[in-house]
């Protein structure tokens, strides 16, 4: 039967016109880090959204590494979606196998390498098979020394995967596979464990991390089954966490063809063609961490993040620096980024040296808003006042972090159970989770100095918590765009339109496209409107000013007015003693 047929006599006729595929959502709550991590990808862009993911992917911190780990840990208190960016110094290296394979084979040019990433790795294939390491760590990082590979091959009987360490964690030895049986080649199957033999990753020594049975050693072999990909090499290197199979070394190739292909119809032998073949463990080391990162370290990392077209974020969340000349480097760069970008704010703070472990307050707070004087004065930029005590429950012991992660937590979290354009400070929605104390606790006097200075002040208030005291921007001049809600308001309702917007490219510029245009925004700001985020809007995109030269110049404008909602900041509570027999009518409008 046909979805629609037109009636051939008067009838009503009911239709429903779907337009809110132009309208995308407005909550936004992603944020963006830089910093230096124990393990993971290096130079690229990872989005984590959990503290346990955060763990698995870049490693438990040790105490060089705890300050950036609880960063991004504290702002995932908050938001499930983190843009994470791991950068390292020149003494980052990854660990490489060297006990395993033959001597001779083990020295290479890339004895050292930095293999930051997967890609890396496959544009660096050709160098570091003349290497000769069989196994590199995948990531740099001195953890990569924790790891063993064992590979257990097929034997004639039971008896050399009876002796293997890790027989436990397979169902049964390794012999010849399915694919190798049905094309005349033989002892092809191997199992591989990937294992902390340290503990450093797991915690435990000797835990197995990975493991791979019934791999081949045949560079097409395939599941019988499911025609999948059951090369080992292959297998290892597109799965596997922890390492780089780089190549067969010549203990793999003394026993036979590991690594060439099966030839269907000629007879081939691979390994373990003697009883009780022993495995074979490749240990690690000369794996080197990256604490040492300089100032175009971080720039190089938060570069990743300029083209807003390729990886979306609502917050930039600074580091906090050791020293104020880097620190306002970086937060100006972040600032530099938004403000190209449009579309999210960056939240940043003091360095390190202006706050932890001065004498006094009194010598905190000038430092503080000298720091702050270095960044450029923006409404992109929302500067965070203080440091947070938190504890580290990886090394036991407390830290002091940077309140600029969680204070762009407290914005993401704002989204969630209000809206963009409401404010994240205050009782209500500008408590702060996890934390144990605050650094710095200004009186009202500092809190004044420091708003002044466009500031926004942590403070730990008896009986309610520690709380962000403010909401403003970094903008120097008094604005709507001083405030943080109105600054997001914008953010929010500039990305949705702009969005929407792209539904009308390439349509022609007459009445009919920017009736279309003003029916898929219209919906959004009323929306907002609604929700309290604005107090009247006016959309103007008619002639008035798509004039005919405007439309010879194959563009299209439109004119949004809004008034947005302000926060309150200050509150004047009049109590007026009045004399007996004064009717309240007779002064309820007098200033006071």
């Amino acid at each position: 039967m046909a979805l629609f047929a037109p009636s051939q006599s008067p009838a009503v006729i009911v239709k429903e016109v779907d337009l809110t595929g132009g309208v995308p959502n407005v909550q936004t709550s992603t944020g963006a880090y830089v910093g230096k991590f124990m393990w993971g990808p290096v130079e690229q862009v990872k989005l984590i959204g959990n503290e346990e993911e955060l763990a698995s992917t870049f490693g438990t911190p040790n105490s060089a590494h705890s300050i950036p780990y609880h960063d991004a840990a504290y702002f995932l208190r908050y938001s499930n979606a983190l843009q994470l960016t791991r950068i390292i110094d020149s003494s980052g290296i990854n660990a490489v196998s060297t006990t395993g394979q033959t001597a001779a084979y083990a020295v290479g040019t890339y004895s050292s390498p930095v293999i930051k990433n997967p890609t890396a790795f496959d544009q660096l294939t050709a160098n570091l098979d003349s290497d000769g390491h069989t196994f590199i760590g995948r990531f740099p990082g001195s953890l990569g020394n924790s790891l063993r590979v064992s590979i257990c091959p097929p034997s004639v009987s039971d008896s050399g995967f009876d002796a293997w360490t890790y027989k436990g964690s397979f169902d049964a030895a390794p012999g010849t596979s399915a694919y190798a049986a049905a094309n005349d080649a033989t002892n092809d199957e191997v199992h591989v464990a990937i294992v902390d033999i340290n503990g450093e990753f797991s915690g435990a020594k000797g835990t197995v991390l990975e493991t791979y049975p019934f791999m081949s050693v045949a560079s097409n072999a395939i599941n019988a089954d499911d025609g999948g990909n059951i090369y080992v090499k292959d297998v290892i290197n597109q799965n596997s966490a922890y390492v780089h199979f780089v190549d067969f070394d010549s203990n793999f190739r003394a026993s036979g063809n590991a690594g060439t292909a099966i030839t269907p119809g000629v007879t081939k032998a691979f390994l373990g063609t003697d009883a009780g073949e022993a495995a074979v463990n490749f240990a690690f080391d000369s794996g080197g961490n990256a604490d040492d990162l300089n100032l175009g370290d971080y720039l190089t990392g938060f570069d990743l993040y300029e083209d807003k077209d390729i990886i979306e974020v609502d917050f930039l969340i600074a580091p906090g620096l050791q020293a104020r000349a880097d620190q306002t480097t970086v937060v100006n760069d972040l600032i530099a980024i938004a403000s190209d970008r449009k579309d999210c704010v960056v939240v940043s703070g003091p360095a390190r040296s202006d706050i932890i472990l001065r004498s006094s307050d009194a010598t905190i707070t000038p430092e503080i808003v000298a720091t702050a004087a270095t960044f450029t004065r923006s409404s992109y930029n929302i500067v965070a006042g203080n440091y947070l005590k938190v504890y580290d429950k990886h090394n036991d012991k407390y830290i002091e972090i940077p309140a600029s992660s969680s204070i762009a937590g407290l914005m993401a979290e704002t989204d969630r159970v209000a809206a963009p354009w409401f404010s994240p400070a205050g009782t209500r929605r500008g408590q702060l989770l996890g934390v144990t104390s605050v650094n710095y606790n200004p009186n009202k006097t500092r809190r004044d100095t420091l708003y002044k200075a466009g500031i926004n002040p942590i403070v730990n208030m008896p009986g309610q918590g520690i709380i962000l005291f403010g909401d403003k921007t970094g903008l120097a001049r008094p604005s709507a765009f001083d405030r943080i809600n109105v600054r997001r308001l914008f953010l929010t309702l500039e990305r949705a339109i702009e969005r929407a917007a792209k539904n009308v490219l390439f349509e022609f510029n007459d009445e009919f496209t920017r009736a279309e245009f003003v029916n898929i925004i219209e919906p959004v700001l009323r929306d907002v409107k609604g929700r309290r985020g604005i107090t009247d809007f006016r959309i103007i995109a008619d002639e008035t000013v798509n004039t005919p030269a405007v439309v010879d110049r194959n563009e299209f404008i439109a004119n949004i007015l809004i008034k947005p909602a302000r926060s309150i900041n200050f509150i004047t509570l009049n109590f007026v003693a009045v004399r007996t027999g004064v009717s309240f009518e007779e002064i309820a409008g007098q200033a006071f």
